[in-house]
C-alpha cells in the first residue's frame, strides 16, 4: 500500500480528501495534518510515501513545509516523500514555488475525486517502473504527457448531479439504461441520458445496444472501473 499524509486547515475537506485516497485501490490514509508544523513532524514520525499539501496553513504555508521537507528539517526520509499540491491558491509565484519544489502536480481546489484519482494513478504507475535500471522508454513515458484535472463539466450539468448518476452506475448489477437512470434519481429521461452520455465522452462509462423485436435500439450504459 502506498502510504499518504493528508495535510489541509479544513477539518471538512481533509476528510473529504482522505476519503478519496481511501476509495483508490493501493492507497491508505496513514496521518492528517492541519498545521504546517504537524505536517512536518508527521512526515518525519509517519514517513509516508506522498503528501497531500494544502498551501494556505495557519502557522506558515505550504511552500514552507516543501522547502523543510527537501531541506531536511523534517529528517532523512522527507527527501524521499513525493508531494502533489492541493489548494485553491493560484498565483503565479505559488505556483512556481511549487514547481521548483519538486512537487509531482498541483491540483486547484475544489476539484472532482476523478482529478485526484487520476494522479494517484500516475504515481503509482510512476513508482512501479523506477525499479533496478531504467531505459530511455520508461523515462519518456515518466517524464512525458501526464494526466489532466478531470474535464468540467458541460453547460447545463452540475457535479451534484453527476454524482448521482455516477453512484447508479456504480451500484448497478450490470448496465442500465437511461430510464432506469432517471427513476433511480428523480431526473427526467432526458436529462438522465445527457450526463449518461457525459460520462461516456469522458471515457468513464460505456455504451453498448440492446436490439428487441422492433422499434430502436435500447441504449445501456456501464461504468467503467
Amino acid at each position: 500500500m502506498i502510504k499518504v499524509l493528508v495535510v489541509d486547515d479544513d477539518f471538512m475537506v481533509a476528510k473529504v480528501h482522505s476519503g478519496y485516497v481511501a476509495r483508490t485501490p493501493g492507497f491508505e490514509v496513514v496521518g492528517v495534518a492541519h498545521t504546517a508544523a504537524e505536517a512536518i513532524r508527521s512526515v518525519r514520525e509517519l514517513r509516508p510515501d506522498l503528501v497531500l499539501l494544502d498551501i494556505y496553513l495557519p502557522d506558515a504555508d505550504g511552500v514552507h513545509v516543501l522547502r523543510e521537507l527537501r531541506g531536511g528539517a523534517a529528517g532523512e526520509q522527507a527527501g524521499h516523500t513525493d508531494v502533489i499540491v492541493v489548494s485553491a491558491a493560484r498565483d503565479v509565484e505559488t505556483v512556481r514555488a511549487a514547481v521548483r519544489g519538486g512537487v509531482l502536480h498541483y491540483l486547484i481546489k475544489p476539484f472532482e475525486y476523478a482529478a485526484l484519482r487520476d494522479q494517484l494513478a500516475h504515481f503509482a504507475e510512476v513508482r512501479s517502473r523506477l525499479t533496478g535500471s531504467v531505459d530511455q522508454a520508461v523515462l519518456d513515458q515518466v517524464f512525458g504527457a501526464r494526466p489532466t484535472a478531470a474535464p468540467t463539466m458541460p453547460k447545463g450539468l452540475t457535479p451534484q448531479t453527476a454524482k448521482l448518476v455516477e453512484e447508479v452506475l456504480r451500484s448497478a448489477d450490470g448496465d442500465v439504461s437511461a430510464t432506469e437512470c432517471a427513476g433511480q434519481t428523480n431526473l427526467s429521461r432526458v436529462s438522465a441520458r445527457r450526463y449518461l452520455e457525459h460520462f461516456v465522452s469522458a471515457g468513464r462509462a460505456e455504451v453498448r445496444l440492446r436490439y428487441g423485436s422492433t422499434g430502436r435500439p435500447e441504449r445501456r450504459y456501464r461504468w467503467l472501473n
